[in-house]
């Protein structure tokens, strides 16, 4: 029904426009009375064999809404009933910020595929963590950031900013270092800064009674000697783990007449590098710390083959505007089918 409705029609439009719109039908829809349980109903899969337990937390399932999706934690709640394990909030920055000049959201159709040029736009940490305060249950990642107006010489500050604000109201942390769409963010992933960053972020998290886990967020365009490096940084800062991988700045082999838009590519093109990139980390670390997968994720074998290449949990994002919420479901099915298998 999403793809042979809901989707055509949501494409005629501006897909910065139909976002706010997609937000604000679910977030109506969910005030119905018993709407919420109808779409669990739906999209949840339930079974024990689907919880996860990584970085000392208790995943239901292993498949994670993204980051970017829900920047403000505007509609977490609701986003929730469609069967996902978690969602990842943000990116958010300490100041609210409007991001770059519209228009700066691309369908690439042809590809299966989003150009963002987005540029962090968020109402800032303290809006996000009032809205958390009303969580419930659910399992939250907070994605943070710097705001454009910090140089990179005090980046750290704005980093930990977030991290203190939003500690009390996330499960865990995302260090994003890895958007191409803040001038010179990406500078911050080479190996001096970001070990001064994430060592900073780590030793403000042991001054709390229960840490909480810090995961780094890298770009798909790194070399494997900087991949080799991140495994190293890994190993120095102690933090929990690595999210791959963010969007790509490359445009080969694309169809679509808006290839050459600037920003970071998600979708399909993506499938194979973030793949790639997982089980590179998982083999030259000997599977020292977890992976959450993400890129390119538009079936429930592209689920399986990040999760078979080294990752713990995958999460969603290019995928589900695409190919809807069953692709939430499926993937939990073909997981479950798979462990089943294995049994007999």
């Amino acid at each position: 029904m999403y793809k042979l409705l809901i989707r055509p029609i949501l494409f005629w439009f501006d897909p910065e426009e139909v976002h706010y719109f997609s937000f604000s039908f679910i977030q109506f829809i969910a005030k119905i009375p018993f709407v919420p349980s109808i779409l669990k109903s739906i999209y949840e899969v339930k079974d024990t064999r689907l919880e996860r337990e990584v970085f000392g937390l208790k995943f239901k399932n292993p498949v994670g809404l993204a980051a970017g999706f829900d920047k403000d934690a505007k509609c977490y709640k609701e986003l929730s009933n469609f069967g996902f394990g978690f969602i990842e909030i943000g990116t958010v920055t300490p100041k609210p910020q409007a991001g770059n000049p519209k228009k700066r959201l691309f369908r690439l159709k042809e590809d299966c595929a989003i150009i963002n040029r987005m540029g962090f736009n968020n109402d800032g940490v303290n809006a996000a963590v009032n809205r958390l305060k009303k969580n419930n249950g659910i399992l939250i990642g907070g994605n943070i950031g710097k705001n454009k107006i910090t140089s990179n010489e005090n980046a750290i500050d704005d980093y930990l900013t977030c991290f203190d604000a939003l500690f009390d109201y996330v499960d865990y942390f995302v260090v994003n270092v890895s958007s191409p769409n803040t001038p010179n963010l990406r500078e911050l992933q080479e190996k001096k800064p970001l070990t001064e960053l994430l060592s900073k972020l780590e030793k403000r998290n042991s001054e709390h009674e229960t840490k909480k886990p810090i995961l780094l967020k890298i770009a798909p365009d790194l070399t494997n000697e900087q991949l080799l490096d991140i495994i190293d940084i890994i190993t120095i800062t102690k933090i929990a783990g690595v999210i791959a991988t963010n969007t790509t700045l490359s445009r080969d082999n694309l169809q679509s007449e808006n290839k050459s838009e600037t920003g970071g590519l998600s979708g399909k093109p993506l499938t194979h590098r973030s793949t790639e990139i997982i089980r590179f980390l998982s083999e030259k670390s000997n599977k020292a710390f977890p992976i959450i997968g993400v890129g390119g994720i538009h079936s429930a074998e592209d689920a399986l083959e990040k999760l078979e290449a080294g990752a713990s949990l995958v999460q969603l994002y290019t995928g589900f505007i695409y190919e809807g919420p069953k692709l939430v479901k499926d993937i939990n099915q073909l997981i479950l089918a798979k462990s089943q298998d294995k049994v007999h």
